[in-house]
């Protein structure tokens, strides 16, 4: 039997005494797209920064294509296990585009052939970079600049993909190119956790949508089945 590309058994996460996470059972499949949805304060953030190994683990289980990842360090976790684009995007403004992707790739530089291949793959992804690639980071739109950010997690080469409200400031036409870029990664296969205020993209990009509410999961359900704008989720959970 395959592994899951992320598991989630019971887990619980938090911040100093404060537990954020309460007892939590998610899971992606390989070649996997779920949302996570829910009111700000649901928890959303932590599971993310959880998976990454940035927030304290209390009792649970946290695996990675069927490893053990709970007790993992976080700079660990980065090397090929879990790859997270958060939320504000955090490049290097100052820096070249390329080099914000290369970092993305730092922990595989001695293999050069692996790395160039990761980055054309990048480039075959968001054409536009490759035209710009010397150009500093901050000098981008805000739509491209979460290209940069997405193609930096690829970069590293990670089992599962996490992002953070992706679609979060940008303008609509660069919200459908971002869309449109991760359905392409999931018709590739690629797992990955989403993080979306909007329901209609994530159900859109997503086979399941979770729905947390006070730390805890209310409703796990497949994308399909909530219709396309997702009316019925928005009033009982998201208001």
């Amino acid at each position: 039997m395959t592994a899951n590309a992320l598991e989630l058994r019971g887990l619980r996460a938090g911040y100093g005494r404060y537990d954020v996470l309460r007892g939590i059972d998610l899971h992606v499949a390989p070649g996997e797209a779920v949302g996570l949805l829910g009111p700000n304060g649901a928890g959303k953030s932590t599971l993310l920064k959880a998976v990454m190994g940035l927030v304290k683990h209390r009792t649970g289980g946290l695996s990675i294509a069927g490893t053990d990842v709970i007790r993992m360090p976080a700079h660990k976790i980065a090397r090929g296990h879990a790859a997270l684009v958060p939320e504000g995007r955090r490049l290097f403004v100052d820096q070249p585009i390329e080099d914000n992707l290369l970092l993305g790739a730092f922990h595989l530089r001695r293999d050069t052939a692996r790395v160039a291949e990761l980055l054309e793959s990048v480039y075959g992804l968001f054409p536009v970079l490759r035209d710009v690639r010397m150009r500093q980071a901050g000098a981008l739109s805000g739509g491209q600049q979460q290209m940069v950010a997405i193609g930096r997690m690829l970069m590293s080469d990670p089992t599962v993909l996490l992002l953070d409200e992706p679609s979060l400031g940008l303008a609509p036409i660069a919200i459908g190119e971002v869309a449109e870029a991760l359905e392409r990664l999931r018709e590739e296969g690629r797992s990955i956790l989403v993080v979306e205020q909007r329901v209609d993209l994530a159900l859109r990009m997503c086979d399941r949508i979770y729905v947390l509410a006070g730390g805890e999961v209310a409703l796990e359900e497949r994308a399909r089945a909530l219709g396309e704008d997702g009316r019925a989720l928005i009033d009982a959970y998201l208001g």
